[in-house]
């Protein structure tokens, strides 16, 4: 598991002590357990991402996905999800709501905010860490994430084409 003090491509954001160890024990299986930064609560979530509190000054990097509850303490799922979304240097992370929260309205205001997945935990431990094994897998090697624009003069995250003259 990753210090925090370097980047993390997978930053997990869970308060429940007992799915954070099963998720990091499926991570390890799959050989992407020293990838992961855990951040147990909404408000260490953004301090990490943001580089703010006890992360200032440190370079934490850009993850490729964050799993995210809903149910945290300090800050909320919803809330956290809602500045990665409306801040332009986060806003392309793919955020993965990972909750136990069947409500309608928590799925509609996540896809609203622009969350990429919205996952129900299953209850069965073998369910349980089949989805978890699958989650790594599909983010960390299948799916294509948006190439980083290191442009100083353009703040998007996105390449930039210039037109011929």
């Amino acid at each position: 598991m990753n210090s925090g003090t370097t980047g993390a491509e997978i930053l997990l954001v869970e308060d429940n002590p007992n799915d954070v160890e099963l998720i990091l024990h499926v991570f390890q299986w799959c050989n992407l357990g020293d990838k992961i930064h855990v951040a147990w609560n909404g408000e260490e979530a953004l301090d990490y991402l943001f580089g703010t509190g006890p992360y200032e000054g440190k370079l934490a990097g850009r993850p490729k996905v964050i799993l995210l509850d809903l149910k945290l303490p300090k800050v909320d799922g919803l809330e956290v999800l809602r500045k990665i979304k409306n801040e332009s240097s986060t806003h392309a992370i793919p955020v993965v709501v990972f909750t136990s929260s069947r409500e309608e309205r928590d799925i509609v205001e996540s896809y609203a905010l622009g969350v990429n997945s919205y996952i129900v935990k299953p209850v069965q431990f073998d369910q349980f860490a089949n989805v978890i094994r699958d989650l790594g897998l599909y983010w960390q090697v299948i799916n294509q994430p948006p190439v980083e624009n290191k442009s100083k003069n353009n703040n998007s995250q996105y390449p930039v084409e210039k037109k011929p003259d």
